[in-house]
């Protein structure tokens, strides 16, 4: 707990943060005020118990009043007890009101994270994102469930004792005084040491959970090579550093708490010696003193609550702060107005706009002068001298012009970083074109609504993915509404049924761990299998048979070419294999198309894919 309140870093815009923080718990201000109240009873409640010795002992003790004893012992048990229904109606309140407004704000932020634009996933380390809704959540949680409540508490408490021990003495509390300036003195002291040194493990706790990481993902390599001593003197190291970090920041923040108690002790020898000198010169009675010792040993645990809680809430407000970073990003732009729509044909010929499911799709295009146009949806797709970079000044594509008529499949052949993977990124406007224009149908990909664009496009990517369920339920992510025929007509499609039928579960076999307990090529034939149920005009294949072995692709190509008949197809692809049958061949290099043209007609140029083609060749 020490560790973790010193470690924390200060938000970079404390009352930003606090503002938006505090527009969640506006949203439950009522039951919030609520826990403020009873907060305020369990404090005063605790004040009122022991300041109640006063009377206990002057006006009914050294008096011998014993039946007005009792009454005034119950009297003082009601006040304890109503501190202690207090405490417990607060502590219940706030842990249902701390759940909802986590619950919002996890909701609200998994919300953001899903309409931003692609380029901040790649530019954005994947555990950083993931800390938002782990770590940094997490510690707000932590701070509406025990320090909310608590720093209330703690001050009042603070506050209360001040006032009242001034009340019963206010020479002795002179003495306290400076005792509390000496615990406040010796607290930033240690605070700022330990903070020092703290900062310093949680980067050397960085490198070495990366260095550990990297070492698990590499352990092949590793054995290959014999670097086991190497990796383990590296980690040693490191360890070495964090060990060295750790103890140092302990050392200091360890010995606050114990530090505060000791100075209270002293503080309440002296003030114990003080007094009973008082009271025997008759400076002052009691009662008094017996209520003043009692604050005076309860002065050390407020302080450290305070100070310990204080700094959980500034750790939760820089966690929250990396969170409405985030939520304040702006989200991926989408200013399109033309959607996809089902269609019908009337007797004339003409397209109808049909609110039932038909077989066939058309774009809804809207015109400044209030007209529909409904556009047929067939899958041509232009490229016009389209340039783009995704940072300035390092452009990535030059001066792009090409078509893919409806039903053609065209191949992008190149080296790594040439581009290819780039212009499919901007079909589907994963990212926006610098200058130039992408069309699709006649209509700039930018007026259709980003969602209706990706509709109409299937993608098989290199790397798979596959989310935890059934099989059948990944093959369904490509059309939810898919029923189980129409699963298992995608998976023959595929070419993925016999191996799914084989599996002890077949289309219920679960899938966890991103598909571990299948095979590369069998990942890859679901994710095909996924393309195909989504009935797509226009289909993207980047490298897709990449990871299957030349018995496994030979297998599935005429289910791919079942899977590309009649539509617009672009394929990135290193195997000629998928390349030689394509309608045309693009080759890039360094952002441009250098050749084209049918596979024939490129190897009769002699060129670079004559080159590239050869090459492949003699490999296979």
């Amino acid at each position: 707990m020490a560790s973790r309140q010193i470690s924390s870093k200060k938000p970079e815009d404390f009352w930003k943060t606090l503002r938006q923080l505090l527009s969640y718990m506006g949203n439950h201000k009522f039951l919030l005020l609520v826990v403020a109240v009873l907060v305020a009873i369990s404090a005063l409640a605790n004040l009122l118990g022991t300041y109640m010795l006063r009377p206990i002992v002057n006006d009914y003790i050294l008096t011998e009043d014993y039946d007005g004893l009792v009454r005034i012992i119950l009297f003082t048990a009601c006040i304890y007890g109503s501190g202690v229904l207090a405490s417990f109606g607060y502590t219940q309140i706030m842990v249902n009101v701390a759940q909802k407004i986590i619950f919002e704000i996890r909701h609200d932020l998994f919300q953001v994270v899903q309409k931003l634009p692609l380029k901040y996933f790649d530019t954005t380390p994947h555990g950083d994102i993931m800390s938002r809704f782990t770590n940094d959540v997490d510690t707000i949680s932590d701070a509406f469930n025990n320090s909310f409540a608590m720093v209330i508490q703690s001050f009042i408490q603070v506050v209360g004792t001040l006032t009242l021990i001034f009340i019963l003495n206010w020479r002795l509390s002179l003495i306290v005084i400076v005792c509390y300036f000496i615990m406040f003195l010796y607290i930033q002291y240690s605070g700022k040491k330990s903070k020092y040194y703290f900062n310093h493990q949680q980067t050397y706790l960085g490198e070495l959970n990366g260095f550990i990481e990297e070492m698990i993902s590499g352990q092949k390599v590793i054995k290959v090579f014999n670097h086991e001593k190497e990796n383990i003197a590296a980690f040693d190291e490191a360890n070495e550093k964090l060990r060295q970090a750790t103890s140092n920041a302990l050392s200091y923040s360890g010995t606050m708490v114990p530090m505060v108690v000791s100075i209270s002790y002293i503080n309440y020898a002296i003030v114990a010696i003080v007094g009973a000198i008082m009271v025997i010169n008759n400076w002052s009675d009691l009662g008094s003193m017996a209520s003043y010792l009692v604050f005076v040993r309860q002065t050390a645990m407020p302080i450290n609550q305070f100070t310990m809680q204080s700094n959980f809430l500034l750790a939760a407000m820089s966690g929250a702060e990396r969170i409405f970073n985030v939520m304040n990003m702006k989200p991926e732009i989408d200013e399109g107005n033309v959607t996809l729509t089902y269609v019908t044909t009337d007797t004339n010929g003409k397209l109808v706009e049909s609110q039932k499911k038909t077989n066939q799709w058309a774009w809804r295009h809207p015109h400044p002068d209030g007209s529909i146009e409904l556009v047929p949806l067939k899958g041509d797709v232009r490229f016009h001298d389209v340039v783009f970079s995704y940072e300035k000044g390092h452009t990535i594509l030059k001066n792009i012009n090409l078509f893919a008529k409806p039903g053609q499949k065209i191949a992008f052949v190149g080296s790594t970083g040439a581009g290819k993977t780039t212009i499919t990124n901007l079909i589907n406007r994963f990212y926006d074109v610098e200058s130039g224009s992408i069309t699709y149908d006649g209509i700039d990909v930018r007026l259709i609504k980003k969602d209706d664009l990706r509709r109409s496009l299937g993608i098989v990517l290199q790397d798979t993915h596959l989310f935890t369920g059934t099989i059948a339920d990944n093959i369904r992510y490509g059309n939810l509404e898919a029923s189980m025929e129409e699963v298992i007509a995608a998976a023959k499609l595929a070419n993925a049924d016999s191996f799914i039928r084989r599996l002890p579960q077949g289309y219920d076999t679960p899938i966890t761990g991103d598909g571990k307990n299948l095979s590369q090529g069998q990942r890859q034939l679901l994710a095909i299998a996924r393309a195909a149920i989504a009935n797509p005009p226009v289909l993207i294949l980047d490298e897709a048979t990449s990871s299957i072995d030349t018995r496994t692709e030979s297998l599935i190509e005429k289910g791919m070419d079942r899977l590309m008949e009649g539509r617009t197809v672009f394929v990135i692809a290193h195997r000629l294999s998928t390349v030689r049958n394509s309608n045309a061949i693009m080759v890039l290099e360094h952002g441009e198309i250098i050749e084209r043209g049918s596979h024939d007609e490129l190897i009769s140029q002699q060129g670079v894919y004559y080159q590239l083609y050869n090459g492949m060749f003699e490999l296979s």
